[in-house]
């Protein structure tokens, strides 16, 4: 049965929408993380060094990073459905072959067709989701589908770990690669892709969606502040653990707890607040997200700068839980800005190029930061992230008559579809 000869949605299928989709990127994040969980076991299986198997994150890292802009493109040009369900099958696919490697250059291999299917997801789902959701709950709907990021991420390196304690370390690859075929069958039969009032453009009249994006300055400027906040964000979690370990003393346990887990606890929550303050915020005014975004960010400025001046893991803890909080506002409303901006024929693109550029940033920071800590110290590289929140808040803040002229034309133009 095709689209058009499915019966009409119900009511409810935004939310059913929701519900599939954070499935889909609970495995998209899940399977991310399982290589860091049984990195000590890979080493010992295959007798990689640090090096090798940083490598492997640095591989994963920039290849997502560039096809997700590729995919994001074809994200507007194909079946948004189909580009989902093919994503999922094949990072499945390659998450599953995972225990064949034998060694070094295989799980560079592996991993590197890991991050390719991971790739497809984001930009088109984000993109299918405003579009079967009103502007005026956008922003809730995505943030609620952005906690499967943070759950995905914490709960399934948690069971990823538990299995290879007891199994061995394929074990996780395996069942994680089997969840993702019985939640292909289930996309099968419910995920659709003809939203309600979606206007339909012939293939004569669409222009280029890249062309679209490098014509509205307001999404290169969202764009610009994603690449900021994003490198800054990661940065800080990247390097928390090392900090707290080798900074406050902490065994790696404790370490976690200081850091990744105050981070991923702080964004699962703070993303919920952030989608709701947006909606509310756009109900009053039409760049009413884009005033949560630099909210957002200047807690998370705000909560960097005193890293120099504690020396405690609760202090430390608290810190980096604030400013993580701060950051999930702005990624709790980001993506729904950025479709304010955009038709929906370029939405995935634009998607897809903001996520490029923000894992780009991730890749310098991850770098620059312990180089720039030789000299100053991890705890004042932490402060300095600051200064890029700082920079995406100003330009935020004189960007906002530009803003709010291209949301009154995107909404025109929506209205006169």
């Amino acid at each position: 049965m095709t689209e058009k000869q499915r019966k009409p949605a119900p009511d409810t299928y935004p939310w059913i929408l929701i519900a599939l989709l954070w499935m889909v990127s609970f495995l998209n994040a899940a399977d991310r993380s399982i290589l860091n969980s049984v990195k000590p076991l890979l080493r010992d299986a295959f007798g990689l060094t640090d090096v090798q198997l940083g490598i492997i994150d640095t591989t994963f890292f920039w290849t997502y990073a560039v096809c997700a802009f590729v995919f994001g493109r074809m994200g507007d040009s194909v079946r948004r459905r189909h580009m989902i369900i093919f994503g999922l099958v094949f990072w499945s696919m390659a998450t599953g072959i995972m225990p064949l490697a034998t060694g070094f250059a295989m799980l560079l291999g592996m991993r590197t067709l890991v991050a390719i299917g991971e790739s497809t997801y984001y930009p088109t789902a984000t993109a299918l989701i405003s579009s079967w959701h009103k502007p005026s709950v956008r922003s809730r709907a995505l943030s609620i589908h952005q906690t499967a990021v943070f759950a995905g991420g914490g709960i399934g390196g948690w069971v990823a770990g538990k299995l290879a304690d007891h199994h061995g370390w394929p074990a996780p690859f395996i069942v994680f690669a089997a969840l993702g075929f019985v939640v292909m069958a289930i996309l099968f039969k419910y995920l659709r892709d003809d939203a309600p009032g979606e206007p339909v453009v012939k293939d004569e009249q669409k222009a280029e969606p890249i062309g679209i994006i490098f014509k509205n300055p307001a999404a290169l400027l969202l764009c610009f502040v994603f690449f900021l906040a994003t490198s800054a964000s990661s940065g800080v979690l990247n390097w928390c653990n090392t900090y707290a370990h080798d900074e406050l003393g902490l065994n790696l346990a404790d370490s976690a707890l200081v850091g990744p887990v105050m981070i991923t606890t702080a964004g699962f929550f703070s993303v919920l607040v952030g989608g709701f303050m947006a909606d509310k915020f756009a109900a009053r005014s039409p760049i009413g997200r884009f005033t949560v975004l630099a909210i957002g960010l200047v807690f998370a400025a705000l909560f960097l700068v005193p890293f120099p001046w504690v020396s405690n893991a609760t202090a430390v803890g608290l810190l980096l839980f604030a400013t993580s909080f701060g950051k999930g506002l702005f990624d709790g409303c980001i993506y729904a800005a950025m479709h304010d901006v955009m038709p929906p024929e370029a939405r995935a693109t634009a998607a897809g190029l903001m996520t490029m550029l923000g894992f780009i940033g991730a890749g310098i920071t991850s770098f620059a930061l312990p180089a720039m800590a030789v000299y100053t110290g991890l705890a004042a590289g932490f402060a300095m992230m600051a200064g890029l929140y700082a920079i995406a808040v100003v330009a935020l803040i004189f960007a906002r008559p530009l803003l709010r002229q291209a949301v009154a034309a995107q909404a025109n133009g929506s209205a006169h579809a």
